[in-house]
């Protein structure tokens, strides 16, 4: 068996915890993928997976076994990518995989422009609020908007630190009163996003420390969007990233609230497997969104 064909398959059914969803990935059946994982680990004399009838992982000789196998197929994808002269160009497909409401916002102008500067590279965009295994849905590239994750598999990339802002619209806050500390937020109608389930939890930090609160929602939503909709109307009080909100900041159709104490900061990260690190087409993207987004992006002109 060709070796560096087994090790790509070996490398897939870690990835995919399982010997089906490698074999689809590469076109084989589920048998053939099992037979290079055995012809390796006879090669080797070790064993290198642990199989159950649920699942599939490495023992931890095979993990290691694993992170030297992905550095060796990111040297071979580097020497194919200099034998083809691609350090410089993009072509062919990237598939971009991002949240939402970031996408609809931001990431649609960026990728319009992107494929001006690259008329030779096809873009599939993907738009999803739910966390996903960036190797396992197939996306060359994923942006998240959180701490980074840390799997061995996995390049992050930080691109531009981001803001969370509490906010209500002038009206609101006319009708209603400013709150004065956290400890008011309870008492009032909140927006809070609902993709989480400590999502009515907002952690606050002042002078006098970190307060945690749990907030009555008048309006739950896993979509930002619909938050800054209903705090635009004058529906409550929200919490919302600024690279949603912060044109209405600027404007004033939303007003900041709590100066004092800061919510928990986020950051805009980009994610992609790390067997394909020399990739010019992720490197180009990835560069492009930094020189769009890095240092203080258009969306926090105001404090």
């Amino acid at each position: 068996m060709d070796r560096f064909e087994s090790i790509r398959a070996f490398v897939k059914v870690v990835d995919h915890s399982g010997f089906a969803a490698a074999a689809r990935t590469m076109s084989m059946s589920r048998s053939a993928a099992n037979k290079h994982v055995i012809a390796l680990e006879d090669r080797l004399g070790v064993q290198l997976l642990t199989r159950t009838t649920r699942k599939v992982t490495p023992t931890d000789t095979g993990y290691a076994f694993y992170e030297r196998c992905l550095a060796i197929l990111g040297d071979l994808e580097s020497a194919e990518l200099a034998a083809g002269q691609l350090q410089q160009e993009a072509r062919g497909t990237l598939k971009v995989s991002a949240p939402m409401t970031f996408g609809t916002m931001h990431l649609s102008r960026l990728i319009a422009d992107f494929m001006g500067r690259y008329p030779e590279l096809r873009i599939e965009l993907t738009l999803s609020d739910h966390l996903t295994d960036p190797v396992a849905d197939g996306a060359d590239l994923t942006v998240r908007i959180t701490e980074p994750p840390g799997p061995a598999n996995l390049v992050s990339h930080q691109i531009v630190e981001g803001k969370l802002a509490l906010c209500a619209s002038p009206d609101y806050v006319a009708g209603h009163g400013a709150p004065q500390h956290p400890n008011d937020l309870p008492g009032r109608g909140c927006l809070h996003y609902g993709n989480l389930a400590a999502g009515n939890v907002w952690r606050l930090t002042g002078p006098d420390g970190e307060h945690t609160i749990r907030v009555r929602g008048a309006l739950c939503s896993n979509n930002g969007e619909v938050l800054r909709d209903a705090a635009l109307a004058g529906r409550g009080i929200a919490m919302l990233p600024t690279f949603i909100i912060g044109a209405d900041l600027q404007t004033g159709r939303l007003i900041s609230l709590l100066p004092d104490y800061a919510p928990p900061q986020l950051a805009i990260y980009v994610l992609y497997p790390r067997n394909r690190h020399l990739s010019a087409k992720i490197r180009l993207f990835t560069e492009f969104m930094q020189e769009r987004f890095a240092g203080r992006p258009y969306w926090d002109l105001v404090e």
